[in-house]
């Protein structure tokens, strides 16, 4: 975001009049997520005094950013028993409830985390590489450069192996690769579109992907 980011966190900059952390409450207000929790780092005391009086908790990385890996295992004393939904802040969503996607779709049985993806040319604001292949039957795998589907930043995920990872600060790709291993990692497409808030350009395409919506 340069400089856009030097005195304000990324879920507060604004997208359409409105902080990014807005949109990603409303879609776990929507889905009636009981229990929500959010993460925060950098500038965290802007974060937690944008949320005073709001229904949540919050879960702070005071001495060093522990990444996604890192950040979920530390939640975890706040989270309860797994399976969790995770959803990142910095995109904007349009069509169906993502969390209500996921929650639907998910079979435990079988599944130890079930991301939500898009194909790479529909990932509207992503830099245009992929992370995923999906199998028919659901099953991810790496793509390895070939081209898939991007991951959107939302989730069902099992936690229990979080604490078998002895790093504090680590990528939720370790523990997606065990999984992968395992073939319990599954894919769902997400059934609207998305937009990667991850860069000033991002913001023009979000806010053009949601004037598209407001005008059909």
């Amino acid at each position: 975001m340069g400089t856009l980011t030097d005195h304000v966190p990324k879920p507060l900059i604004n997208v359409a009049g409105r902080p990014l952390l807005d949109f990603t409450l409303e879609i776990a207000s929507s889905a009636k997520i009981a229990k929500v929790v959010v993460n925060a780092h950098y500038l965290a005391n802007q974060i937690v005094t944008y949320l005073t009086g709001r229904d949540v908790t919050i879960s702070i990385e005071h001495d060093q950013i522990l990444e996604t890996g890192g950040g979920l295992k530390a939640a975890l004393p706040l989270l309860g028993n797994d399976p969790v939904l995770t959803l990142n802040s910095d995109a904007v969503w349009t069509g169906p409830n993502p969390l209500d996607q996921l929650m639907r779709a998910w079979d435990g049985t079988k599944m130890d985390c079930l991301l939500l993806v898009l194909p790479a040319n529909n990932a509207a604001g992503h830099g245009g590489f992929s992370d995923f292949l999906l199998g028919a039957d659901g099953q991810l795998s790496r793509a390895n450069g070939d081209v898939g589907y991007v991951y959107l930043g939302a989730q069902i995920i099992r936690t229990d192996g979080l604490i078998m990872i002895e790093d504090a600060v680590f990528s939720l790709n370790v523990l997606w690769d065990h999984m992968i291993a395992s073939g319990r990692a599954f894919g769902l497409v997400h059934a609207g579109g998305w937009c990667d808030v991850g860069t000033p350009q991002g913001i023009i395409e979000a806010e053009a992907m949601l004037a598209d919506v407001r005008h059909v």
